[in-house]
């Protein structure tokens, strides 16, 4: 049975506003153009989003006297902006957080989608539909948490906010995602010999190397890092993998044996290794393999070779990492900010069903390792997540609007 204070609250704050949130949303849709991000195609203008995001809680802000919040939108480079709300409590120092709305969205390619990628329209036999690039990951979740900060600073409903939980809006379905994967980038790049295909025996094939390579490299990583017990305390629905996902070469003939080559893809880790131990056990492999290139590298054919002892030349493999690693995180299951999610998604949504992906989020390891208390969960549709026909159901943004009323509740009832 609900509190005397939580159910003021939520009675206070009543529902989602759909007119208000569509309307918002349709006006983040209408930016998406902008906000793609693969550089250097694409480089989003959050700027954007921010700003209407401030144009809607301006009248609620204290800037302009209409209500309680803080509201500052921050550059650190040009054109992306952050947007900090800010709800002030009346215990100095205690607060609950809501982060990770990010507000740049995947490419789309319009002539792939069966309706506009960037404008909110909607499903002529399903009005609950709403469809376009961002609805799910993640405009849908600036659009909601700016709905939920507006109602909450039009009649100064909080009276104190306690620190504690960190709560990352950034994924999806509804249910607590307790636990995220690290993610590696790596290139893999092979030398040869180039040499034409009709004499085999004078060429190193680089494209033979790193395949067989690569065989070895991801043999030993299953070794090294195979499924950890704690993931199925998580329920991660895959171990750690290492596979490749991208393959490019200088380009030649079909009559050219070539002699460079590289492969390139990720690895994705569970919470409960490292990444730097995995980058340098990757780099250990390929210097292995250097070093003994005969005893551990199969040839394909009889004059197949990754040594040339007339020549004085061997055949050179390379491993490199992108800078973008990121570290997973594993939520803690015993805080209090996991146990309001949980209570508050089972008396919303009806049923609790943690997950865990190694899919990658930025940042949520750094601030669990500074001491937050980080839990994550979204309201979009995991099935819909960076694919072609996005969107997501506005009965789903609704229901996330009341769990989050609800954890406001059951911490504001601790205090």
């Amino acid at each position: 049975m609900a509190s005397p204070a939580s159910a003021s609250l939520k009675e206070a704050v009543g529902s989602l506003d759909r007119d208000g949130f569509v309307g918002l949303l349709s006006n983040l849709i209408g930016e998406t153009a902008h906000l793609q991000n693969d550089p250097p195609t694409y480089r989003p203008q959050e700027e954007r989003v921010a700003q209407h995001v401030v144009d809607v809680l301006r009248p609620v802000s204290a800037d302009t006297g209409g209500g309680p919040l803080l509201v500052r939108k921050i550059s650190y480079a040009e054109g992306r902006s952050n947007v900090i709300v800010e709800y002030p409590g009346t215990v100095p120092g205690r607060v609950v957080s809501f982060v990770g709305m990010h507000m740049d969205v995947v490419p789309a390619n319009g002539s792939e989608w069966d309706f506009d990628p960037f404008s909110l329209t909607f499903d002529s036999e399903d009005k609950d539909k709403l469809r376009g690039r961002g609805t799910t990951d993640c405009l849908g979740h600036v659009a909601l948490v700016a709905q939920l900060m507006r109602r909450l600073g039009e009649d100064g409903l909080l009276d104190k906010l306690k620190t504690g939980p960190l709560f990352w809006i950034d994924t999806a379905d509804k249910q607590p995602c307790i636990g995220t994967g690290g993610m590696i980038p790596w290139h893999l790049k092979a030398t040869g010999k180039l040499f034409h295909s009709g004499l085999a025996h004078k060429a190193i094939n680089a494209m033979e190397m790193n395949m067989e390579a690569l065989k070895v490299i991801q043999k030993r990583f299953y070794t090294d890092f195979p499924p950890h017990e704690k993931e199925k305390v998580y329920k991660f629905a895959t171990p750690s993998t290492m596979k490749p996902t991208k393959w490019s070469y200088p380009g030649g003939g079909l009559n050219q044996i070539p002699g460079e080559c590289t492969i390139s893809g990720d690895v994705r880790l569970t919470p409960f290794y490292s990444t730097s131990h995995v980058m340098e056990k990757l780099k250990e492999y390929v210097e292995d393999i250097n070093e003994r290139f005969e005893t551990v590298l199969d040839t394909r054919g009889p004059v197949s070779k990754y040594i040339l002892p007339d020549e004085n030349l061997q055949g050179r493999l390379e491993i490199t990492f992108d800078g973008d690693v990121m570290n997973g995180v594993a939520c803690n299951l015993e805080s209090r900010g996991y146990h309001a999610l949980c209570k508050a998604t089972k008396e919303i949504v009806g049923h609790v069903e943690p997950y865990s992906i190694t899919g990658s989020l930025p940042l949520i390891r750094e601030l669990q390792d500074e001491g937050f208390d980080v839990q994550t969960a979204g309201y979009g549709l995991l099935k819909t997540y960076h694919a072609k026909n996005e969107y997501c159901l506005f009965s789903d943004m609704a229901q996330g609007f009341q769990v989050f009323l609800s954890i406001i509740s059951q911490l504001e009832e601790e205090v």
